[in-house]
């Protein structure tokens, strides 16, 4: 991946000139505005301050190939991918850099090299594919001897398949698209699909708690966890596959999630299901965004869940329409048809089925008819099949965006369907306070649970002389609107830095504190990934 930004050279998106017009008329962006990355020799790095002993003994255990202090290395291993880390890499600043990047090639190699720089007290942090948006993978050396970035891309087999249990065992720094393709071979899938699936990894997922796409009929990544190998640097816990058990509280959920803050995800075993035989993913209008929420409640509460539930409310809509291609025939004669059934300024759901030819058509016409009930108009499978073949574009498109000078990034929340309502106004008006006027706030739900549904906000403005404390004026606000409007602070992002402040109203100072007591047992030292997850006591 780019040390700047997301993806490879050469796979840039081009914004249609209805996006541009659309970025001077709402945003007021200047239509020729760029606003290009630094190169790699302008970065600003710290000197490594690592003791010479200590490097010298991670060469000894790995090989001189796998420690790296070299500028790529160091910038690559930074920031995650979050819109003030690419700020910040952008302009030059890689004032977080670690001193030492470490490729270890097995546990074993993970547990010496955690008793290392345990015995050095040099913070440790464990870096998967880097593709965290909270601030989850920065190295935080402040108090410590140093910093050491953990790269897990080495432990990448794909180890035991059961076929009749339908497990996989797969080590943690397996890509997802290698996933796939491995399980595939076997004629079996795993079936998560979070929005950075091309570039993160197993233990990624594991380790915050990850949500893909399609996680509302194929479970999210802690529902398909049976089983882990996890290094601390007090010891290993190996938690074998099991389908449930009743020995005393689940250890396993304390380790899912764990952000490396207690150790290293090494292994995983996941629950895979056969590879599908259909995919079928159509669209849906509805008059308004209530009415849509409403649809899916019954949906999810009648057991009716589809895999991919996704509802676009009439701002989000409205985009997707206004920087589509130039409409053919055929979308002229679906926007005459949705005038002429009163869905002008509807709202967008895209409804996905994944199975056996006879599953996916039960499903469909069982989810249709609840659909129809609740205002639903269906056009058919082209907005579906759109939607699928753009599912991981945009991180690309926000690329674009910077360089054109606009502030985009993303939230994810999550409520009781009670609470739904509420919590959607009172987030985006706070961060349409935030932002001003000229900004642009849209959101979706994403996830559909028995008991409620996750909301997945955007907002756009153009970016001010002061681009990283206008994004923090933005997250603080709508981060403070959902602990008061009563959602969680994360649904599928993660802790990281960014939402370290609210974990108290999350789970409470007691909470915390069985935290801080587990953390203490598995990390005597406290060199595993500082600043994350869980606050200071202070």
């Amino acid at each position: 991946m780019r040390w700047w930004g997301w993806g490879e050279d050469g796979y840039d998106v081009n914004l249609p000139e209805t996006a541009s017009f659309l970025l001077e008329s709402q945003l007021g962006v200047p239509a020729g505005q760029r606003r290009t990355p630094v190169t790699l020799e302008e970065v600003r790095l710290p000197e490594p301050r690592l003791p010479v002993r200590l490097r010298e003994r991670l060469t000894g255990l790995l090989g001189a190939d796998n420690v790296r202090d070299d500028r790529e290395a160091r910038v690559s291993h930074a920031l995650g991918r979050s819109y003030p880390d690419l700020i910040r890499l952008r302009s030059g600043d890689g004032s977080s850099a670690p001193d030492l990047v470490v490729r270890p090639g097995s546990a074993e190699q993970v547990a010496a090299v955690l008793a290392a720089c345990a015995a050095e007290r040099a913070a440790v942090v464990p870096f998967g594919g880097g593709t965290s948006v909270v601030g989850g993978v920065e190295p935080v050396a402040e108090g410590f001897a140093g910093a050491v970035s953990l790269d897990l891309g080495r432990l990448n087999e794909l180890g035991e398949i059961d076929k009749t249990s339908l497990t996989a065992r797969l080590g943690a720094g397996m890509l997802g698209p290698e996933v796939e393709r491995r399980l595939a071979e076997e004629g079996l899938t795993l079936g998560h699909f979070p929005q950075s699936f091309e570039y993160s990894t197993v233990g990624g997922w594991v380790a915050t708690r990850s949500a893909g796409q399609a996680s509302s009929g194929y479970g999210r990544i802690d529902e398909l966890v049976e089983g882990l190998r996890f290094v601390a640097p007090a010891g290993e816990i190996s938690l074998r596959g099991r389908p449930a058990s009743a020995a005393g509280p689940e250890l396993r959920e304390l380790l899912v999630g764990s952000e490396g803050v207690l150790g290293v995800v090494c292994e995983a075993t996941l629950r895979i299901r056969a590879a599908p035989q259909q995919r079928r993913y159509e669209g849906w209008s509805f008059r308004t965004f209530a009415e849509g929420c409403e649809a899916l409640r019954v949906l999810a509460q009648a057991d009716a869940t589809p895999d991919v539930s996704r509802l676009s409310d009439e701002a989000e809509t409205g985009l997707s329409f206004a920087v589509a291609p130039p409409a053919g025939r055929a979308e002229r004669v679906v926007k005459r048809y949705l005038r002429m059934a009163g869905h002008e300024r509807s709202c967008m759901a895209i409804i996905g089925f994944e199975g056996t030819e006879e599953d996916v058509e039960r499903r469909r016409l069982r989810s249709a008819a609840l659909l129809r009930g609740g205002g639903g108009l269906s056009l058919g499978r082209r907005p579906g099949e759109a939607w699928q073949q753009g599912r991981f574009a945009g991180p690309y498109l926000r690329d674009e965006l910077l360089t054109r000078g606009v502030l985009v990034d993303t939230l994810e929340t999550a409520t009781s369907w009670s609470n739904l309502a509420a919590l959607y106004e009172g987030v985006g008006a706070a961060l349409r306070r935030a932002l001003g006027s000229t900004s642009l706030v849209m959101c979706h739900v994403s996830h559909l649970y028995r008991s409620g549904a996750s909301l997945y906000f955007t907002f756009f403005a153009g970016q001010g002389e002061d681009a990283l404390g206008q994004w923090r004026t933005a997250k603080e606000a709508a981060s403070q609107a959902i602990v008061e409007g009563g959602g969680t602070i994360t649904h599928h992002h993660g802790v990281g830095r960014d939402h370290l402040p609210w974990m108290r109203a999350e789970v409470g100072e007691f909470g915390l504190e069985l935290l801080r007591a587990a953390k203490e047992r598995l990390d005597p030292a406290g060199v595993m990934n500082p600043g994350k997850l869980i606050p200071d006591r202070s």
